[in-house]
C-alpha cells in the first residue's frame, strides 16, 4: 500500500545582533570561555527585568519581508512557554505564542505559518566519562528565530532545497551566518504518513544540525512509519531525536500539545507596536536576493541555471565573477565563458588547494581581468594563462608585468615556431608515422612536445597548422 508523506518544518536559527534578546549582554556565538557573557537577566536572578532588542526585531521582519510575511495587524507581543529543563534557567521561555511578528510568506512554493522571535537555552555539555553535564549560559538569552511551515512538503529533497535556500537568503540579509555545524541553524522535521488524504500520526524530530541529517532522517522515518502501518501497528505522536552513527531515530518523550507549555502573556515586557517601526527603511534595506540574482546572471550574462548556481551559492564568487565582467575589454560569449571557467576551475582550484582565505586572495578582479583579456588578444595562451594565474596568486603582481619578466608572452609570428616544427617532427618518427596513416589524434602528441619546448607560448591554432603543413 502506498502511503503520501506529509512534512513541515520548524527551523531555528540565532540572529546576528551586538546584543542579546533581553539583555545587554554580548551575543557572541564565537566565545570559547564559559559564563562569560552572562549577567542577572540571563540566569535569571530573581527581580532581573527585561528588555526587548530592537536590532533583534527588525531582522525577523526583515526576513519577513524577503518571504512575503505579513504582521498580524501591525501588533506583536511576547508570551511566557513554560517548561523545565536544565538550560532553561528562568524555568519558562520568553518566547511568542498568539501574536508573532511575522505571519504568512512563501519560499520554493512551501507556505509559511509564522516566523517569531524567541531567546535561546544555555548549552549543556555532557560527560561520557562520570555521566557530569555542565551548563554553559553564554548562549541563554540570544535572540533565536523561528520559522514555521505548513505541512506543504512531500518528500526529503522537497525539504533540504526549502532549508537550503533559507539559509542562503539569512545569509544574504546579513541577519545569521546559519552555520549548521556551529548550532547557528537548527531543523526540526515533523511527519505524518497519509492514506486515502486522511492524514496520519505526527511525529517530530529534534535538533537537526546538518543537511544530511535533514535528508536521512526524513528518508528513515517515512520507512519506519510505513513498516509499521503495514504490520497494522499505530504510530504514536512522540519526539524523536536522530542518531547520526546508527542513521535511525530514536524516542525521546510523548509529543507535548501547545496547552501544556500553559502559554500566557509575558507580564514584564509590553505588546510591540509594529507601526512605530520605521518599515518603508527596512524594505530600501533589503539587498538582491538569490532568486533576483539568479534571473539576472542568465539574463544580462547568458550563463546557465548550474552556472549561476555556483555564483549565487558563493557570494564572493559571485561578486568577483561581476567586477571582473566590469572591467572586460569586450563581452563576447566566448570570452565571458572563458572568465567563469577560469575562475570558477582554475582560480577557486588553487585557492582550495593552498587554502586561502577569500580575505587573504591577492588577485584582484581588475587583474583577473587583464590577464582574461591578454587570452582574448592571444597575446599569451591558455596554457600559460594558468601559470601566469598561480605566480599571480603568490605574488599579487599585475599579469603583463609577470608575462614580459618572464619571458612568456605568446609567439604569433611563424617564423619564430617553424624550427621547433622542424625538430619535433624529426625526433618523433613514431607519431609522425601514426599521423600519415590515417590515426589524425597522433598530431596532438607532436603538439605537446612543440608546446614543451617553446614553453607554452606558441599560439595552438598556429602551431597546429605549421606542423600540419610540414608534414605533406
Amino acid at each position: 500500500m502506498t502511503y503520501k508523506p506529509t512534512i513541515g518544518l520548524e527551523i531555528h536559527t540565532e540572529l546576528k545582533t551586538a546584543q542579546k534578546m533581553f539583555c545587554g549582554c554580548s551575543n557572541d556565538p564565537e566565545e570559547k570561555r564559559p559564563n562569560i557573557n552572562v549577567c542577572p537577566i540571563c540566569l535569571a536572578h530573581p527581580g532581573a527585568l527585561p528588555t526587548i532588542n530592537k536590532e533583534a526585531v527588525e531582522k525577523v521582519i526583515q526576513v519577513g519581508l524577503a518571504l512575503g510575511s505579513n504582521s498580524p495587524a501591525g501588533e506583536s507581543k511576547f508570551d511566557r512557554k513554560n517548561y523545565f529543563y536544565p538550560d532553561l534557567p528562568k524555568g519558562y521561555q520568553i518566547s511568542q505564542f498568539d501574536a508573532p511578528l511575522c505571519v504568512g510568506g512563501n519560499l520554493n512554493n512551501i507556505r509559511i505559518t509564522r516566523i517569531h522571535l524567541e531567546e535561546d537555552t544555555a548549552r549543556l555539555l555532557h560527560s561520557n566519562k562520570d555521566d557530569s553535564s555542565l551548563v554553559d549560559f553564554n548562549r541563554a538569552g540570544m535572540p533565536l528565530m523561528e520559522l514555521v511551515t505548513e505541512p506543504d512538503i512531500k518528500s526529503a529533497e522537497e525539504a533540504l532545497s526549502f532549508v537550503k535556500e533559507l539559509q542562503l537568503i539569512l545569509k544574504y540579509l546579513g541577519v545569521s551566518d546559519a552555520d549548521m555545524e556551529k548550532g547557528q541553524m537548527r531543523c526540526e522535521v515533523n511527519i505524518s504518513l497519509s492514506k486515502n488524504d486522511k492524514l496520519g500520526t505526527k511525529v517530530e524530530i529534534k535538533n537537526l544540525n546538518s543537511f544530511r541529517a535533514v535528508g536521512e532522517s526524513i528518508k528513515y522515518e517515512i520507512e519506519r512509519q510505513t513498516e509499521a502501518l503495514e504490520k497494522g501497528e499505530k504510530i504514536v505522536q512522540e519526539t524523536m531525536g536522530w542518531d547520526d552513527i546508527k542513521k535511525k531515530t530514536i524516542s525521546q518523550r510523548t509529543k507535548e500539545e501547545s496547552h501544556d507549555y500553559r502559554y500566557f502573556p509575558e507580564p514584564d515586557l509590553p505588546p510591540l507596536d509594529l507601526t512605530k517601526l520605521d518599515l518603508e527603511n527596512l524594505k530600501r534595506d533589503l539587498p538582491e536576493l538569490p532568486v533576483q540574482k539568479r534571473e539576472r546572471f542568465i539574463k544580462e550574462y547568458g550563463l546557465t541555471s548550474q552556472q549561476v548556481e555556483l555564483l549565487v551559492i558563493d557570494r564572493f564568487a559571485g561578486k568577483f565573477f561581476e567586477e571582473a565582467v566590469s572591467e572586460l575589454q569586450t563581452t563576447n560569449d566566448k570570452l565571458l565563458t572563458n572568465l567563469y571557467n577560469y575562475l570558477t576551475s582554475d582560480l577557486f582550484g588553487l585557492i582550495s588547494q593552498t587554502k586561502i582565505g577569500y580575505k587573504d586572495l591577492k588577485i584582484t578582479p581588475e587583474n583577473f581581468a587583464e590577464l582574461m583579456n591578454m587570452i582574448d588578444k592571444k597575446e599569451v595562451s591558455t596554457r600559460t594563462a594558468k601559470d601566469v594565474l598561480k605566480i599571480m596568486l603568490d605574488t599579487g603582481r599585475d599579469p603583463l608585468e609577470i608575462i614580459e619578466s618572464e619571458g612568456l608572452k605568446q609567439i604569433s609570428d611563424e617564423s619564430g615556431i617553424i624550427e621547433v616544427v622542424k625538430k619535433v617532427i624529426s625526433e618523433n618518427p613514431k607519431p609522425v608515422e601514426d599521423y600519415k596513416k590515417g590515426k589524425e589524434n597522433a598530431i596532438q602528441a607532436l603538439i605537446g612536445k612543440a608546446m614543451g619546448q617553446l614553453k607554452g607560448r606558441a599560439n595552438p591554432e598556429s602551431l597546429k597548422k605549421l606542423i600540419k603543413e610540414n608534414l605533406r
